[in-house]
């Protein structure tokens, strides 16, 4: 072999050596978590998550502690593919000094506009184009507690406690039913808004600390599902009613029990399990449900790592490419560790089954 010819042929062996060394790169896999983005502070402890088009739009804060901060709830529109903040949307309307102020949870209807839960103002609807916010409905009513108030309307609850919107979720018709996590309601508001109804009323989503949280229409739309974080006995469920102008107690069925982990935000995949977000610290993460209430999956945190990454998450939505976004509430450290308000990306080889979107007036 000539000189020529021996050193192309090292060459060649040198390069091929150094392709073999270099490590593919491995890919994603069931359970995988990174983080998409932070959430700004001085708000924090985001709430609600909605996914459209090549937008994530984050609500918060959702806390206790507001009443000096003299900061309006906000809404967050980040970049899908890179998570980069892209705008702010200000709650206008709100008492900042002096009362407690929140935003929850967040959907969309068929034209695109978007709804927000405020436990002050009620329903907000914003057109995205313009950054128009209107009242949808009007603030959610304080029900007097039955067992002190005799006769209607009043919260099957213990005692007094104010309302709280939590979660919301529109029908096919464009009822929109939302849950009142202190009054162990879910309410029901007509098409175009209005003043919300009574749709649902139980002892048994009512809770010492968070009742009633996270609700779903089922794929089929012939059942509406959602949580109660702790029972009065500090018992998690989802429950189940049937999708009907107004279900009986006995309507009313128990999907999963939970008896640690605290059941938040719920979603569906298309591959139609149930993703219940675990907000309790020490349980924190993503349980997966079968379509008969057992449980597939559990997504958490390392043992060493309590904290991390999830640290009480709130809420998720699908990214459309087969990873759930979840929101990090951190209820219990965000004052310690803002850097804990962060919005994750969880591979879950799944997408989402669509929500209802109504075209309402």
């Amino acid at each position: 072999m000539s000189i020529r010819l021996a050193r192309i042929a090292q060459v060649v062996f040198l390069a091929a050596a150094t392709l073999i060394s270099i490590p593919a790169a491995q890919a994603a896999k069931f359970g995988d978590v990174s983080v998409f983005a932070q959430v700004p502070i001085p708000n924090g402890f985001p709430e609600g998550i909605a996914v459209r088009g090549t937008r994530v739009y984050v609500a918060g804060p959702a806390t206790l502690g507001t009443v000096l901060n003299g900061k309006p709830s906000r809404v967050f529109e980040y970049d899908l593919a890179n998570g980069k903040l892209l705008r702010t949307l200000e709650t206008e309307g709100e008492t900042v000094f002096g009362a407690e102020h929140a935003n929850s949870c967040l959907t969309f209807d068929g034209a695109g506009r978007l709804y927000v839960l405020n436990n002050q103002l009620g329903t907000l609807r914003f057109d995205l184009a313009t950054e128009v916010q209107a009242n949808y409905t009007p603030p959610y009513p304080n029900l007097r507690a039955c067992s002190i108030l005799s006769g209607k309307p009043c919260s099957p609850t213990p005692v007094n406690l104010p309302a709280l919107p939590n979660d919301l979720a529109f029908d096919d018709a464009g009822n929109l039913y939302v849950t009142d996590s202190l009054q162990a309601t879910i309410w029901k508001v007509p098409a175009g808004g209005g003043q919300p109804q009574v749709w649902f009323q139980d002892s048994r989503l009512a809770s010492a600390y968070v009742g009633v949280n996270g609700l779903r229409l089922s794929p089929n739309r012939k059942r509406i599902f959602f949580t109660v974080t702790l029972d009065l006995l500090g018992l998690g469920h989802v429950y189940s009613l049937p999708l009907v102008a107004s279900p009986k107690k006995t309507d009313l069925v128990e999907f999963h029990r939970y008896y640690a982990g605290a059941p938040d935000g719920i979603a569906f995949g298309a591959s139609g399990k149930l993703y219940v977000v675990l907000a309790l610290p020490g349980s924190n993460g993503i349980s997966i449900l079968n379509s008969n209430g057992t449980e597939s999956a559990r997504i958490g945190n390392p043992l060493l790592t309590p904290l991390a990454p999830f640290d009480s998450p709130a809420n998720l939505a699908f990214d459309g490419l087969g990873n759930a976004l979840v929101t990090n509430h951190a209820f219990a450290t965000g004052l310690l560790l803002p850097d804990h308000f962060q919005v994750l990306k969880v591979v879950v080889n799944d997408t989402a089954s669509p929500l209802a979107g109504p075209i309402v007036p």
